[in-house]
């Protein structure tokens, strides 16, 4: 006889799953949790962005920060990850103070492709879920009289205009134009604009309708272009049936790494480090035609193109794991940045919607698409690639936060090999530079660009352009012109060649650094690792240096020290986890000869800096520039190089990862007796052949394999410490891309 409670448990599980697909579905998608890191710890809040992958519409409901219970509105679009949002929407109730009221929550879901709060007391509910250039709101109202929808622009210029069911609007913001369509399936029965101009509109909505919906699609082109966009995407009202679409793109991302073992809370903090990785760049091609604003014209084109990207943030691990995840995808966005190129005459830094946002400090593009052609991804035009990033470090400004021609200042560097600093108290003389806030950062210049340099000569060797590899290899150098070896840090010179007095490596700000201070710029001429240790008095002082740094002394009050310093965050010692400058530095000790170093170091900071909870991000995240140090550190390796197709190995917290490869293969780690306990790796095999070396190739990976760790809980101080076992390093790199 068949057992009835079995009966009855497999009927449940059937309706369950008739009922609620997307609920019961087992995924990778399930472990995101986009409010994860939603208190800064000093600076920026990450945000529970709903989008698809790598598209242009991104929406997250506008609070202070997580613990905030008010949203102020809905931005109908994130147009570049927070500097630029267009429009205002919020559904609202009630008498009085309609303009400026809030929606009090209490309680929400957030998911990548679904958002729900739920008021407190009158328990009203908004539900929003996107496509690829619209989106869909639904709002159901527990009282049905006296509900409005509030929409407005969100800059200083434009308007919104109603007609019935029909709501139109177009945003002026940093020197262009966003507009949207929108339908509601309400009836409206009467439209009040704010103070008699048409920015901010109240639609009041029938009483007979409880839930209503309001959808809208958004352009860079025109209204028109909004309501195709919305059509080819939305033709209907059928909520549901946006969501699931958006499960299944996520779904689709989520589900191409895999990992097994580890806790819950890992992999809650993987999955969503992973989802934070497609918020940029976006797709801003409209169905055959795009507005670029680096000639500020409309192109037709059939092919994608791709904006907003913060290049000095991501170039260090967020284009090396799309180089894996989808090449395809990263050379588009390669061919993106040679278009803006040959559009506005200057190879963009960060290339946002609105142009070319010229933050931070190196030609980072050079180290971008140099990484990109040593890994065998080709597909792009590399005589203009080449001809934009020459051109940036020899004919554009090098000045922090600036762009088009050199200055006086970069015809010193030309000549003399560094960017002067100033003597504390002297004034600024250089029109240029931002004297007030972001100035010279003379040292972090420097370095910066001798790396950008070094990738340069790479790309003329492929070429074969010798004259350009031997101008670029001695600027390459340059960085060593601003390290000071009897102090055995990096120390700002004046335009006479004297070291500047009096300087403390911890406390000199921008006038020398961007964001950091000499601690983590010791570290970070990542192409010629082998000469900076030799700088340093050879491998064992660089150790030991190396060492000091997790353990050094603030040297002032942690509030004091921020002031100075508030990027300077995730700190332990004097290395900051918070800042994308030091995302490589624990792996150095690889080329020290320590390997299990590395392997403590990784575990520790991913242990305390990078938990499942609303403080679980120990700086500003940069939309994608932080998550993904995450995902590479977790699956137990790391691009600290970009340039040199090698990954350094760590630690990885799974006992197994696979990649899924988009040419058919995989690559999987394993290492099945990890633990917390067991982080130190004892042997190694690649392929089934031993491994010895803490290091393996690009192509190792894109061929698909296993690399099989052993690991135990004692550091083994014989794997990977022979000087043969080092990463290689500067014209070294060249044996393994033969």
């Amino acid at each position: 006889m068949i057992n009835e409670n079995v009966m009855f448990r497999n009927y449940i599980l059937i309706v369950l799953f008739f009922i609620s697909p997307i609920a019961f579905a087992q995924s990778n998608l399930s472990y995101v949790d986009p409010t994860i890191g939603g208190v800064g710890l000093i600076l920026e809040p990450t945000r529970p962005t709903v989008q698809l992958p790598n598209c242009m519409l991104r929406c997250y409901p506008m609070k202070k920060d997580q613990l905030d219970d008010q949203i102020r509105y809905f931005p109908l679009n994130v147009a570049s990850h927070r500097i630029a949002n267009v429009f205002r929407f919020l559904p609202v109730s009630g008498h009085t103070g309609l303009w400026d009221k809030t929606f009090i929550i209490e309680s929400e879901q957030t998911t990548p492709y679904y958002y729900q709060a739920i008021s407190e007391m009158k328990n009203d509910r908004i539900e929003f879920t996107a496509s690829e250039r619209s989106a869909i709101f639904q709002v159901t109202f527990s009282e049905k009289q006296l509900n409005y929808f509030r929409i407005g622009i969100h800059n200083q210029e434009g308007e919104v205009q109603v007609n019935n069911k029909v709501i139109t609007g177009i945003d002026h913001f940093n020197g262009m134009k966003a507009y949207f369509y929108a339908e509601t399936d309400a009836e409206v029965t009467d439209v009040q604009y704010r103070n008699n101009n048409k920015q901010q509109v109240l639609l009041q909505l029938s009483d007979k309708w409880k839930t209503v919906r309001f959808k809208y699609g958004i352009s860079y082109i025109s209204v028109e272009q909004a309501k195709q966009n919305l059509y080819n995407e939305i033709p209907g009202w059928d909520f549901d049936a946006v969501k699931k679409a958006g499960y299944k793109a996520w779904d689709k991302v989520m589900s191409q790494i895999k990992v097994e073992g580890g806790t819950q809370a890992q992999k809650r903090v993987f999955y969503t480090s992973l989802y934070r990785c497609y918020e940029r760049m976006v797709d801003i091609n409209e169905y055959g035609r795009y507005y670029s604003a680096f000639d500020h014209k409309i192109h037709r084109s059939d092919k994608p193109f791709y904006v907003d990207n913060w290049l000095w943030d991501t170039y260090r691990a967020l284009e090396p794991l799309f180089m894996i995840l989808n090449p395809e995808k990263a050379q588009e966005q390669i061919r993106s940045y040679i278009t803006m190129y040959e559009q506005g005459g200057w190879m963009p830094s960060f290339a946002v919607v609105f142009g070319d946002w010229p933050a931070m400090t190196g030609n980072n593009a050079a180290i971008w698409m140099t990484d990109a052609w040593a890994k065998g991804l080709r597909d792009f035009d590399f005589n203009k690639a080449y001809e934009g990033i020459k051109k940036g470090s020899l004919e554009a400004t090098l000045l922090p936060w600036n762009n088009g021609p050199a200055t006086s200042l970069d015809s010193f560097y030309n000549e003399k090999g560094y960017m002067p600093g100033l003597w504390p108290g002297e004034e600024e003389t250089v029109k240029e530079v931002d004297a007030d806030w972001e100035k010279r950062q003379s040292v972090s210049v420097t370095i910066d660009n001798s790396y950008s340099d070094w990738c340069i000569a790479q790309m003329a060797d492929f070429a074969g352009y010798k004259k350009d590899r031997e101008l670029f290899l001695n600027r390459s150098l340059n960085y060593r012109n601003v390290f000071r070896v009897d102090k055995g840090f990096v120390w700002p010179k004046d335009k006479n060649g004297e070291w500047i007095e009096p300087y403390d490596p911890r406390f000199a700000g921008r006038e020398c650094f961007t964001e950091n201070n000499a601690y983590t710029f010791n570290w970070a001429a990542k192409h010629d690792l082998q000469g900076l240790f030799n700088l340093m008095g050879g491998k064992k002082q660089a150790e030991a240096k190396l060492d000091q740094l997790f353990r050094e002394d603030l040297g002032l009050p942690k509030f004091r020290f921020w002031y100075i310093q508030p990027d300077a965050s995730g700190l332990v010692g004097q290395f900051a986890m918070g800042n994308e400058p030091g995302l490589h530095i624990p792996y150095l000790y690889n080329y020290l000869g320590a390997p299990w170093k590395t392997q403590k170091r990784i575990r520790m900071l991913l242990d305390t800096w990078f938990t499942d909870n609303l403080f679980g991000m120990p700086g500003d995240e940069d939309g994608g520039g932080m998550s993904s140090f995450v995902v590479f550190s977790m699956m137990g390796f790391f691009p600290v190089t970009p340039g040199i197709p090698i990954y350094n190995i760590g630690s990885p917290v799974f006992s197994k990862i696979t990649i899924e490869l988009p040419n058919g293969k995989q690559f999987m780690i394993h290492a099945p007796n990890n633990s917390d306990q067991n982080k130190y790796i004892q042997s190694a095999s690649l392929n089934g052949k031993n491994l010895n070396k803490p290091w393996f190739t690009h192509q190792d990976l894109a061929n698909g394999g296993a690399l099989e760790l052993q690991m135990g809980d004692k550091p083994d101080l014989i794997w990977g410490s022979k000087e043969t076992d080092a990463p290689p390093s500067y014209n070294d790199y060249k044996s393994i891309t033969k």
